[in-house]
């Protein structure tokens, strides 16, 4: 075995050295008045729908129904009028902005607990059934592992998952059975978990058969919502657990998830083919180290977070609104359109 030998270090070896010039690139400025006009207006989006559904559970229709010729589907100038009739929309608003706002939560709160920057949550006002396209945050930095982008994409599926619960049980609560139900153009289906928490408060009839209040209405909004995130594929919530556990098999289910939303498109609701299109377009998943891996208690939490989306998907959300039966409707459609346009220009060429 040799000694080791001990070199005393020359002059030069102990000069400094320069080093490689590094740039911190500071976090961009949040424009936190963006934020907030945007969750304003959607807040304000909601509030229009739910008065209009609070009228509706008080003239007993169901909270979706367009039959009542005085309201529109979004009765913005029924509320011009009578700006009093906006309070009518709180329970609606305040339950489902508190959903969507908890599940959104979830992903910065933990985001900012592993210092990865993210946007605030950016809420999206549409004038529709439901006043609103949902929101999102957007990450701004690299996520550092595995173990990270599943705590991130769980812990906003769980947060709103849990006052949906409530909401969902609270609103089953003020509603009530209806012995001869109102016809309506929109029909909707529900979710296990709603006949899971019709049974528990033993109400004797089907969820279908219940007069909705507005609160039970935000809460079927906000298990559809859960649903859609945690579906496994792309860039979605269910994606990025997905991802976490197994980045080789994330492909192949984004594909697969891909292939189920086209037959559902077709048999159940034309709204899966617009979801099938997005999942193509985002399958592609940004690259994150493979270390740590996801193991233990976060292996539970993705049974727990696939139980969720059984519970909570509901394969034709809207009856009667399946490609086989939309299509039709859309051709004869089309079909008149051309042939008014046909007899349009046929009727000025005589003029002529």
């Amino acid at each position: 075995m040799s000694e080791p030998t001990y070199t005393s270090p020359t002059a030069i070896e102990w000069e400094p050295k320069p080093q490689p010039a590094v740039w911190v690139v500071p976090a961009p400025r949040t424009r936190w008045w963006l934020y907030v006009l945007f969750l304003v207006l959607t807040m304000f989006s909601t509030l229009v729908v739910g008065a209009r559904m609070q009228v509706n559970f008080l003239r007993h229709l169901p909270v979706f129904s367009l039959n009542d010729d005085t309201l529109s589907l979004f009765p913005i100038g029924w509320i011009i009028q009578h700006p009093a009739n906006l309070l009518m929309g709180l329970p609606f608003s305040l339950t489902l902005m508190f959903i969507l706002f908890a599940h959104e939560m979830g992903h910065y709160l933990y985001a900012r607990h592993y210092r990865v920057h993210v946007t605030p949550p950016f809420f999206v006002p549409f004038p529709s059934l439901i006043g609103t396209l949902g929101a999102f945050i957007r990450i701004k930095s690299p996520i550092p592992s595995r173990a990270v982008l599943f705590d991130i994409g769980i812990a906003g599926p769980i947060a709103g998952f849990i006052p949906a619960c409530v909401a969902l049980l609270y609103g089953l609560s003020l509603s009530h059975p209806i012995a001869h139900p109102a016809a309506s153009e929109i029909q909707l289906g529900f979710p296990l978990v709603f006949y899971m928490a019709a049974r528990l408060l033993h109400i004797g009839v089907a969820p279908s058969a219940l007069l909705m209040h507005p609160i039970a209405a935000a809460a079927w909004v906000g298990m559809f919502a859960t649903a859609l995130n945690l579906l496994p594929g792309g860039q979605l919530d269910g994606g990025h657990i997905v991802f976490s556990i197994s980045p080789r098999l994330h492909r192949w289910i984004s594909l697969l998830t891909v292939l189920a939303l086209v037959p559902f498109g077709k048999y159940l609701w034309t709204g899966w083919f617009l979801w099938a299109v997005l999942l193509a377009v985002t399958w592609r998943h940004p690259r994150v180290p493979r270390c740590p891996a996801v193991t233990g208690k976060r292996r539970v939490l993705a049974l727990c977070a696939a139980l969720m989306l059984v519970i909570t998907f509901t394969p034709a959300p809207f009856t009667h609104s399946s490609g086989r039966e939309v299509w039709p409707d859309i051709r004869d459609g089309s079909r008149d359109t051309v042939h008014d346009i046909r007899e349009g220009i046929r009727h000025l060429l005589h003029h002529k």
